[in-house]
């Protein structure tokens, strides 16, 4: 299985999940993100084994060689001191040596192969990553304006003018509320201007007799005279 496969495999079952609890966007976003960082992780990590295998089948490979090359100067000595039996000997083991010479060196192509099919793997995934986290970005703006937009809206629902006018109307029905209470405590003002009109009449009444009685006087002075 490939390195998208195993990775779209956890994605989806992560995001499957999370889409049945209905979960925040946002959050699936940063589980996806975390997914691929992990498996990035775990990529690199045998990538660099895969290196380290390389370098190991390197070394056999070389020792096999030098093996052959060892069987091949025996045989050689072999002949020149007329052993034919040895060269033969010789010759059997540089065969064998060739032998686990030749499968180390498939093996050896096959890991370059495959270390460079993951290397490219590998770039393929980090080019995504870098998309990923940039459009994760791009959707915490989004999401941060639209919040601040229905935040907008929603403190202009509550100061609408027809909710403006209503709070009018609520605190004038209040005032007007206190305004008969403090009429019902207080005295009545007709009755005030009644004991006011009383007390004009009553001193009003005594300035005529007042009047009346100084003129009596004046007259009962004239007709003495």
């Amino acid at each position: 299985m490939g390195l998208f496969s195993r990775i779209a495999d956890i994605v989806n079952a992560n995001v499957n999940a999370m889409l049945d609890k209905a979960e925040d966007p946002q959050k699936m976003v940063r589980l996806i993100i975390q997914e691929m960082e992990e498996g990035l992780v775990r990529e690199r990590a045998n990538l660099a084994r895969f290196l380290a295998d390389k370098k190991e089948l390197q070394r056999q490979y070389q020792r096999f060689i030098a093996r052959v090359a060892d069987w091949q100067a025996k045989a050689q000595l072999a002949l020149e001191k007329q052993r034919e039996d040895l060269a033969r000997a010789a010759l059997i083991e540089k065969a064998r040596e060739q032998q686990q010479a030749d499968a180390l060196q498939q093996d050896f192509a096959a890991v370059e192969e495959g270390i460079a099919k993951l290397e490219i793997e590998i770039q393929q995934l980090e080019s995504k990553l870098d998309d990923a986290r940039t459009r994760q970005k791009a959707m915490l703006l989004r999401s941060a304006t639209a919040h601040s937009r229905l935040n907008v809206q929603q403190q202009a629902a509550r100061s609408a003018p027809a909710s403006i006018m209503d709070k009018f109307d609520r605190m004038e029905r209040k005032i007007e509320e206190l305004e008969g209470r403090a009429d019902v405590l207080k005295p009545s003002a007709d009755l005030h201007q009644q004991f006011a009109e009383l007390e004009a009449e009553d001193a009003i009444s005594q300035e005529i007799a007042a009047m009346k009685a100084r003129m009596s006087t004046d007259t009962s002075s004239q007709k003495e005279a």
